[in-house]
């Protein structure tokens, strides 16, 4: 049998029979109108579960941070602190600026992977310094970030930080599942002091498109106005809230599995003589490969793509391995017997 194992995202998978199951059998109506039941129980399920009052299903994590940013601010020229490698920076095509005509200022982190209270106070701008410069009116988050999970201790500190200037905290919690599996620490206490917080459905989580953003009610209002304006709004979008819903009952649930994955992986390869990047806490392996070890990272993707498994070069000397629930141990042992070829060849 021929091997297909994709290791280059966790937004790879692909919807299991059961879960196209409960997509085709979704109750249906028009979410514009309000009237989609697995739509509004979707929402009604995000909210309970990080303590908010609303949700908005969105089309992906790109729209729900965009309409956040949207939603938060009011009167430009405004700013939004956010981790220098951040996805909502680096990855959502300008879409501040262009959506929002916000200008982000990005913040490199002192420990060089997740911010801290003293990296954001550092770069608020609490005044406009003669007009100069567009005052601080959003500070975003970004949970997990490359895998690594942001300490509660952090995230506390600087929403307390950021509200004691009247300043709200936008969570990117895309992969928030994955922090409270490998932590234990609920949704809702990630999110208890976030304004709002994006929670992806296609990633990791195993759903074909999708995500919701959460927050009060009258946040969620007004993001739900620009959902329409950026063209996002659903018709019998239930056959996709309910990819969501198995997602979170039954996907959620497997998380654990793969990040003891990642940890044996990364453990194998580091035993070999590899290097990790950044500490393996939940599904990725960030994989450093010296030039002086014989072996070339995109050799290694070669090898491997003809024995079915597929991997990303993130750039020359590093590759980025992301444990899904498709991925078995078979794939893993793979991967560790391959790596270990390449060297002694």
């Amino acid at each position: 049998m021929a091997h297909n194992w994709d290791l280059r995202s966790d937004t790879v998978t692909k919807p299991t029979a059961d879960m196209l199951a409960a997509m085709l059998g979704a109750p249906v109506g028009d979410s514009v109108f309000g009237e989609d039941p697995t739509v509004t129980e979707l929402e009604r399920r995000a909210a309970e579960l990080c303590g908010k009052e609303a949700a908005i299903f969105c089309a992906s994590s790109t729209m729900g941070n965009q309409l956040a940013i949207r939603a938060h601010l009011h009167n430009p020229p405004e700013s939004i602190v956010c981790h220098a490698k951040s996805h909502i920076f680096q990855y959502e095509s300008g879409g501040a600026a262009l959506l929002s005509q916000a200008m982000m200022v990005p913040v490199t982190p002192s420990d060089s992977i997740n911010l801290t209270a003293a990296d954001v106070k550092q770069h608020l701008i609490l005044d406009n310094f003669l007009y100069h410069k567009p005052p601080t009116r959003l500070v975003a988050l970004e949970n997990t970030f490359s895998g690594v999970v942001m300490p509660l201790k952090d995230i506390e500190e600087i929403a307390e930080l950021a509200h004691s200037h009247g300043i709200p905290v936008h969570l990117d919690g895309s992969r928030l599942w994955n922090a409270s599996v490998a932590t234990g620490i609920s949704l809702a206490e990630y999110t208890r002091q976030m304004d709002s917080v994006n929670l992806c459905l296609s990633k990791g989580m195993g759903c074909p498109v999708g995500a919701v953003l959460v927050g009060s009610a009258a946040f969620i209002d007004k993001a739900r106005h620009f959902r329409k304006v950026f063209g996002g709004g659903w018709r019998q979008a239930g056959i996709l809230a309910a990819a969501g819903l198995y997602a979170i009952d039954h996907i959620w649930p497997t998380m654990k599995r793969s990040h003891e994955q990642a940890r044996r992986l990364a453990d194998g390869l580091t035993a070999l003589g590899f290097a990790v990047s950044l500490p393996v806490e939940t599904n990725m392996v960030l994989l450093s490969i010296d030039a002086e070890m014989g072996v070339a990272c995109q050799q290694l993707v070669d090898v491997l793509k003809e024995k079915g498994v597929t991997m990303g070069v993130l750039y020359e000397g590093s590759l980025r391995l992301v444990v899904h629930h498709q991925i078995d141990d078979e794939c893993i042992d793979l991967i560790l017997a391959s790596a270990r070829q390449q060297l002694a060849t």
